[in-house]
Parts: C-alpha cells; sequence; structure tokens
C-alpha cells in the first residue's frame, strides 16, 4: 500500500505576525513547526505500510525552509519527500492549494491512500485535503479516528461526529483526514536522524507540474482578506462574595445594570 501525507511548516503560534499590506503570514524569523496534526497522518502513514508494505511519500508546499519539515518527516520513517516550493505558488488560498498539492499528488502517479491532518492551526479551515480529494476525484472520509481495516480493495474507517461515530467504507485510492484520537505519534529514532540528514528532498516548482498556472497562487486564489485584526482584550471579570443569595442577588442587579 503506497501512502501519500501531506503536512504544512506552520508557524509558532505564540510568535504568528500578519503583514499589515499584503495580508499574509509573515513567516521570515519566526519559529516554524510541523502542523500538530499532521503528526498524526505522518504515524498512520506508517502504520499502514508497516502493515500492509509500500512506502511512505510524504509532500509539502512552501517556502525554501520547509524543507526541514520534510526531513523531520523522514526521521520518523518516510521513505520518499517532495517540496513544492515555487513563487508562483506564493499567496494561495485554499483552493490554490489543494490543486497545487493534487498536481503534484498526480505526478506522483502511484498511490493508494491519502493522508491528511484534519487542519493547519494557522488557518484552521480544514478545506485543504477535501480540496485534494476533489481535485482529483476520488472518495475521502473526513476526520477520521481510527481505520478499522481494509476489505478488498477499500478502506473501512471510524470518522467522529458531533456525538459518536460512524463507519464508513471507501474504495482506492481515497483520501482521509485524522483527528489526535487516531493514534499516538512516535519520536524519532538515532539512525532516523541520520536518514533524515543524507535524505535527497525531490523539489518541484510550476514548471514540474501538469498545471494550470491561472489556478495557482494568487491568481488562482478567488479568496480576499479585506482586513485582519487581533480581537479586543476580555474585560477583567469581576467576583461576587458572600452567602448564595446575597451573590445572586448582586449579580442580578449587575445585570440590569449592564442592559440599562
Amino acid at each position: 500500500m503506497n501512502v501519500v501525507v501531506c503536512i504544512k511548516q506552520v508557524p509558532d503560534t505564540a510568535q504568528v505576525r500578519i503583514d499589515p499590506v499584503t495580508k499574509n503570514l509573515v513567516r521570515e524569523g519566526v519559529q516554524a513547526v510541523i502542523n500538530p496534526y499532521d503528526f498524526y497522518a505522518i504515524e498512520e502513514g506508517l502504520r499502514l505500510v508497516e502493515k500492509h508494505g509500500g512506502k511512505v511519500t510524504v509532500i509539502s508546499m512552501g517556502p525554501p525552509q520547509a524543507e526541514a519539515a520534510l526531513r523531520e518527516a523522514i526521521s520518523l520513517g518516510c521513505d520518499e519527500a517532495v517540496l513544492l516550493s515555487d513563487r508562483a505558488f506564493a499567496g494561495s488560498d485554499t483552493l490554490a492549494t489543494s490543486y497545487t498539492l493534487a498536481a503534484a499528488i498526480k505526478k506522483i502517479k502511484d498511490f493508494d491512500v491519502i493522508i491528511c491532518g484534519k487542519q493547519a492551526i494557522d488557518g484552521d479551515t480544514a478545506q485543504v485535503g477535501p480540496g485534494i480529494a476533489a481535485h482529483l476525484d476520488i472518495p475521502q472520509i473526513t476526520y477520521v479516528r481510527k481505520i478499522e481495516g481494509s476489505e478488498g480493495n477499500a478502506l473501512v474507517a471510524q470518522r467522529t461526529l458531533e456525538e459518536g461515530y460512524e463507519v464508513v467504507k471507501a474504495p482506492l485510492p481515497c483520501l482521509i483526514t485524522v483527528v489526535k484520537e487516531i493514534n499516538k505519534p512516535r519520536i524519532p529514532s538515532l539512525k532516523g536522524k541520520m536518514k533524515a540528514k543524507k535524505a535527497e528532498i525531490i523539489k518541484w516548482g510550476a514548471a514540474h507540474l501538469d498545471a494550470e498556472s491561472g489556478r495557482m497562487g494568487i491568481a488562482g486564489s478567488p479568496t480576499e482578506v479585506w482586513k485582519i485584526y487581533s480581537p479586543p482584550p476580555r474585560a477583567k471579570g469581576q467576583i461576587f462574595e458572600g452567602n448564595i443569595e446575597e451573590a445572586v442577588d448582586a449579580v442580578v442587579e449587575g445585570l440590569k445594570d449592564h442592559l440599562n
């Protein structure tokens, strides 16, 4: 079973800054990490290959420094890594990103399952995984909390719902997005770290993909950010002391004053 895992290098959430002119994230000088949900995607891909054989190819779209994220994925056990890096990809929204990743996966060709983390912590849209499936015209199972197994040429998985879960069967090839309940990610071994240092990272730009230039980067991004601002700080809370009756009366009076 050949697995493709899509990962994203994201800025440390404690250091996120926005360019007030371009409305894009400022990545220069900001520590970058693998999107936390993507570690669960990597782990599940490794487990599938350990059980069924095959290989895990990890792919990421981003600036040249995203190579560090791919090397970390290799240190965990992934076999191959592909970096999509080109100024033509800059400013991509989720539609353009999913289109570009889908074009790269088409170039990879030999895959049975695509795995993504449920969402990226910098955008929180949860749209890229499903978008890839739509561009490739393959079935998808989102918010997977457990892969129950395979039946013939299909994958059976538990999909998380607001209350409980449902069991879904999807023919291969398919795409799944995973939640953190699915597994416990491993840590890299010394052997894995040594392998990652020497690994060759495949690098593709726009010219390497069979894709329409007008559907990538800013040109292929219909989403427009008009304004970005920090939410106003919350007002300091008020503590009502005394017995219950007195506290309740004080709260009621406070609400009356606030409403008036």
